[in-house]
């Protein structure tokens, strides 16, 4: 099989996936996005590649940009990934995530496409009693996204066994910044990641914001999380289909850089990026927050190759930082 197979990527119009969109279009293969344009934005996609509007889990329709288009392997970013809007709403990521997923990996399995990429996450982990969490690590997911989350890795799994079909499962650990050229990055209105949340704050978007808890057993009293590029994350999809296309094996490999920055660090690094001080207060810990949670990701180095290139925070933040203030407009 080429090297350079056509690629479909679900929710290509989102985040991450738009990223991954410019990577595995720059590894040389043809690509086309699938997305129901729910949270991703169709201006994130290159307008040169083919673009499907609809529902990855639509059996009908994923077959039929299968056959179209001559897929050779699928990468899944597609899903609902908000941790408080799983708690209440838990059907949603049954439906979205789970159903959705298993769906796909069906139309896949009858259309003989044999390698899939899956956009899993560490918190199918939920709280470890180890740090840095290595992928043996016991899987206890707190709620709903995570369970979601692994429930599709079991779908694989199980898949993988029964047919002649193989897939990398990627736990990302915290994604960060944005495409270096600035071509696309992250445009949630409402974020729920830290660095985002804190730069619309820089930039006056917000009025203030809150720490969850400075009591936590840590240098600095405020939990400690491993962030990682975007742009490296995209680049490991891409070394995770090479792998896979050159027989290698199945796997679960977590990606992060192995190093952890607290709350308060990544405050500072904003503040110190943008240049612009902002009201910072402090609440009570969230339930079910770890105190550290960073990744042992040396598998994924060993099977992969990957080498993270992005992996100072404040390289993180500035790209973020960059992308941010081009898409805002005031001061």
């Amino acid at each position: 099989m080429s090297e350079h197979i056509p690629v479909l990527i679900t929710g290509g119009a989102g985040y991450i996936g738009s990223h991954a969109v410019h990577a595995f279009g720059a590894a040389g293969h043809p690509v086309v996005v699938l997305d129901d344009l729910s949270t991703g934005r169709r201006e994130a996609v290159p307008s040169e590649v083919p673009f499907v509007t609809g529902d990855a889990g639509d059996t009908d329709l994923v077959t039929a940009a299968i056959r179209e288009h001559r897929i050779g392997a699928v990468v899944h970013f597609a899903g609902s990934i908000v941790v408080p809007e799983s708690v209440a709403d838990p059907l949603k990521y049954y439906r979205n995530n789970t159903g959705v997923s298993r769906n796909l990996i069906q139309a896949c399995v009858e259309a003989e496409v044999r390698h899939f990429i899956f956009s899993s996450t560490a918190a199918v982990y939920g709280i470890p009693d180890i740090v840095p969490v290595p992928e043996d690590t016991p899987t206890e997911p707190i709620n709903p996204y995570g369970t979601s989350k692994l429930m599709t890795e079991w779908v694989l799994r199980d898949t993988a066994a029964a047919h002649d079909f193989h897939y990398v499962a990627l736990r990302y650990f915290n994604v960060a910044g944005a495409d270096p050229q600035g071509r696309t990055g992250q445009r949630s209105a409402n974020p729920t990641h830290l660095i985002e949340t804190a730069i619309q704050t820089a930039l006056g978007l917000r009025d203030d914001m809150e720490i969850f808890g400075d009591d936590f057993d840590t240098p600095d009293g405020t939990g400690v999380r491993d962030y990682i590029h975007v742009a490296d994350l995209a680049d490991a999809h891409v070394l995770a289909l090479r792998h896979l296309l050159g027989g290698g094996r199945t796997a679960v490999l977590n990606l992060g850089n192995q190093r952890g920055f607290s709350v308060r660090e990544v405050i500072e690094t904003v503040q110190r990026v943008s240049g612009r001080s902002f009201p910072v207060k402090t609440g009570p810990r969230r339930a079910g927050d770890p105190a550290c949670l960073v990744a042992d990701a040396s598998t994924a180095r060993r099977l992969l190759g990957w080498r993270p290139q992005r992996a100072e925070l404040d390289t993180q933040v500035a790209d973020a930082w960059h992308w941010r203030q081009s898409q805002t407009k005031g001061p």
